[in-house]
């Protein structure tokens, strides 16, 4: 087969099984399969493949055709101009979330001290370090495959980072920096699980099922872990510290009511590329 009609089969078996992107994702895997890129689709459209390749490529494409995420296939997915490994084990990096990486970069200077809340990957935590200079990054996940995934993406992007594993701030009470003996942040920043459970079985297959629930189930009214955060973070804020949040687009008014009680101040709402409501941050009072 030619690399058009190896590309056309897969792209139709993604439409006949209803994969959402059916066009893209049948490219990405053919170039995946055959280390190229789109531009050899243009230009060599009729050039032979070996059987080799067009078998390998059957088999993604069997793969993404029962809904398996396309980026479990590849093991990889691009967050912030980066390459981020991922698993069944952690979320997969969305683009929405880099508007929350990208506003807390305008908060950020070189030196500081960041906490990332339900790490998962660590793409939240390693962007930062990776375009920041000299700031100590500590990440936390309850997981502990998520943070294997973590500890594995930062060794790749070749960054400094500490993972640790339990429950929200539970694994700072017995941490000891190594830089400093204190266990106070100048950012600390969650994408924490936000979806209500009785929504979770209502999501597309690729979430639902090859998703960790842990990750996106945020209890009855997916607000459990925002009141958590928001009621422990300022013991482990320094003065003039940003508490930064990932919310679900109905969210932003309840969890800006919670920071504002909590005494925060200078509390902001963010909107993604959409339009809708994503980032809430604020700060620990000077």
């Amino acid at each position: 087969m030619t690399y058009k009609e190896v590309y056309e089969y897969g792209k139709q078996k993604l439409i006949d099984a209803g994969i959402e992107d059916a066009v893209l994702d049948a490219r990405l895997l053919l170039e995946y399969i055959c280390h190229t890129d789109r531009n050899e689709l243009i230009v060599h459209a009729d050039c032979q493949r070996s059987s080799m390749e067009e078998q390998f490529y059957k088999i993604v494409i069997e793969k993404r055709a029962s809904h398996i995420p396309l980026q479990h296939i590849t093991g990889e997915q691009e967050f912030m101009g980066l390459s981020f490994q991922v698993n069944e084990h952690v979320l997969i990096p969305r683009q929405d979330t880099e508007i929350l990486v990208e506003e807390v970069m305008r908060h950020l200077s070189d030196g500081m001290r960041i906490l990332d809340i339900c790490t998962g990957s660590g793409c939240i935590l390693l962007s930062l370090l990776k375009y920041s200079n000299e700031c100590e990054g500590v990440g936390i996940d309850i997981s502990s495959d998520a943070l294997r995934v973590a500890q594995e993406n930062a060794q790749r992007l070749q960054l400094d980072a500490t993972f640790l594993e339990g429950d929200l701030f539970l694994p700072l009470k017995s941490f000891q920096s190594s830089k400093t003996s204190d266990t106070l942040f100048d950012i600390i920043v969650s994408n924490p699980p936000y979806i209500e459970t009785k929504v979770i079985d209502t999501l597309m297959p690729e979430v639902r099922l090859h998703e960790p629930v842990s990750a996106l189930d945020g209890g009855e009214d997916g607000l459990y872990f925002y009141r958590k955060i928001v009621a422990e973070a300022p013991r482990f804020m320094r003065k003039g510290a940003y508490l930064f949040f990932e919310i679900g687009c109905a969210q932003a008014q309840t969890v800006a009511m919670f920071m504002q009680e909590a005494g925060f101040v200078q509390i902001e709402v963010l909107k993604d590329y959409a339009g809708l409501d994503r980032v809430v941050f604020g700060m620990e009072p000077i």
